[in-house]
C-alpha cells in the first residue's frame, strides 16, 4: 500500500537527502569516481521511522586518498543528524566501495569509508575514516540487492554478486559482541538489532527492526517479552526511553536471545 499523509512527507524528504548525500559524495570525489548509489536498511526494509537514518551505499571507481576522506568527513558532519548545522536532517550512514574490490565477491569485504553519526565525536576530533574489512558490508548489500532502489546508476541487484548465505550468517554473529557490550548504552536498538540477527538466522530474510521483533515476541517466554515489545514500541514512536529501571531484565532478555543466536549459529 502507498504511503500516505506524514509518512510519505517523511519518505520523500529522505529520499531528497539521500540525494543530496550523492551531490555531495561526488562534488568531493567528481563525478566520474561515482558512478551508482543505492538505497539500503529502512529505507527498503518496509519504510523509514522517526529516528531511521538515511543509509547509503555508493561504489566507486577507483580507490580514495586520505584528503577526500578527510574533505568528506567535513561534508558530512555539516549536513548529519541533528547536530548538523547547516538545518535539521537525518542521522546519515555512508558507505563506500570500490567495485573492484567487491566483485567478484570476497569475504570479509573491504569497506572503502564509512560515516556514521555514532562516530562523530570521534570525527570532530580528527579521525578520519580509511579503508578496512568490514563485515557488515554483508547484510548492507543483501538489503541493497533486495530493496533494488538505485539512487545514482544501475540497480543493485545489477552492482554486487549475491551474498552467500554463509558469508550472511557469519557476518550478522560476529557483530553481537560489540551488541552486547553496548546494551547499557544503546538498549533499544542492541535489542531489536538482536531480534534481527535470530530471524535472520532462522528465515535467511533481513527483515526491519520492527518487523524482526514482532517475529520473534511470540516465540519468546512470557518473561521475555515486556522489553522488546516496549523496543519495538518506542522504535516505532521515535522514541528511546528511560531503561535504567529496566535494565536487568533487558540483560536478561538479551543474554536469552544471545543463547538462541548460539544455538543458531553454533560454529
Amino acid at each position: 500500500m502507498p504511503e500516505t499523509g506524514a509518512a510519505a512527507e517523511a519518505a520523500g524528504d529522505a529520499t531528497a537527502q539521500a540525494h543530496r548525500v550523492v551531490r555531495l559524495l561526488r562534488d568531493v570525489l567528481g563525478d566520474a569516481a561515482v558512478p551508482a548509489a543505492c538505497a539500503h536498511g529502512s529505507a527498503v526494509l518496509g519504510g523509514l521511522r522517526p529516528t531511521s537514518d538515511v543509509d547509503v551505499l555508493a561504489v566507486l571507481a577507483r580507490p580514495t586518498t586520505g584528503a577526500e576522506r578527510r574533505a568528506l568527513t567535513d561534508a558530512l558532519l555539516a549536513v548529519s543528524g541533528a547536530r548538523a548545522y547547516e538545518g535539521p536532517a537525518r542521522p546519515v550512514e555512508l558507505s563506500l566501495v570500490v567495485h573492484a574490490e567487491i566483485r567478484p565477491w570476497r569475504y570479509p569485504p573491504v569497506c572503502e569509508y564509512l560515516y556514521g553519526e555514532w562516530l562523530r565525536d570521534d570525527f570532530e576530533a580528527g579521525l578520519t575514516p580509511a579503508p578496512a574489512p568490514c563485515p557488515d558490508l554483508a547484510p548492507l548489500i543483501t538489503m541493497a540487492r533486495a530493496g533494488d532502489v538505485s539512487l545514482l546508476g544501475p540497480r543493485p541487484s545489477a552492482l554486487f554478486d549475491p551474498v552467500p548465505e554463509a558469508d550472511l550468517r557469519a557476518a550478522i554473529v560476529a557483530g553481537v559482541p560489540e551488541l552486547l557490550a553496548d546494551l547499557d548504552g544503546d538498549t533499544r536498538n542492541v535489542l531489536l538489532t538482536l531480534a534481527r540477527i535470530l530471524t535472520t538466522l532462522r528465515t535467511g530474510r533481513i527483515r526491519s527492526k520492527d518487523a524482526a521483533a514482532a517475529a520473534l515476541l511470540p516465540e519468546l517466554p512470557e518473561e521475555h517479552r515486556p522489553v522488546l515489545a516496549a523496543a519495538r514500541a518506542q522504535y516505532l514512536a521515535g522514541e528511546y526511553g528511560s531503561w535504567a529501571d529496566a535494565l536487568p531484565a533487558a540483560r536478561a532478555h538479551a543474554a536469552h536471545v544471545a543463547g538462541e543466536i548460539k544455538r543458531a549459529y553454533p560454529a
